[in-house]
């Protein structure tokens, strides 16, 4: 099978490109999980929580969610405590989106801190 000369090339180093389908659900799951948690965080003063990046596997099972919280002194205590509540957090998805997939995936949170490296390298670059 012949790849056109890019995707060969990407092909040969192991990586992968997301297909349409993964980029439209993974658009989709953070779009509705940043509703949720904004609603769910509205009574937290002086806390964001903001989804910056979804990845979803090619077979649409699992899906690897980045959270930027501010400030981020709470992102580990917040990441953790929604990992902890994964299933009421994957259930309220699920009656949201439920229509437009027919599995929902399993999901995985984790803490986005390239805005603190992003501060880091600022940092060093005035000194």
């Amino acid at each position: 099978m012949q790849f056109p000369p890019l995707l060969g090339r990407v092909r040969e180093r192991g990586l992968t490109l997301e297909t349409t389908r993964q980029n439209k659900i993974a658009r989709l799951i953070q779009k509705e999980l940043s509703d949720i948690f904004q609603k769910q965080t509205s009574a937290m003063r002086g806390v964001l929580v903001s989804v910056s990046v979804c990845r979803i596997s090619p077979d649409l099972s699992q899906c690897r969610v980045y959270i930027s919280v501010f400030p981020s002194e709470k992102a580990e205590e917040i990441v953790q405590n929604i990992n902890t509540n994964q299933r009421q957090v994957r259930y309220e998805l699920g009656t949201r989106v439920g229509k437009q997939l027919r599995i929902i995936p399993e999901l995985k949170f984790f803490v986005d801190d390239s805005l603190d490296y992003v501060e880091h390298i600022d940092e060093l670059l005035k000194q």
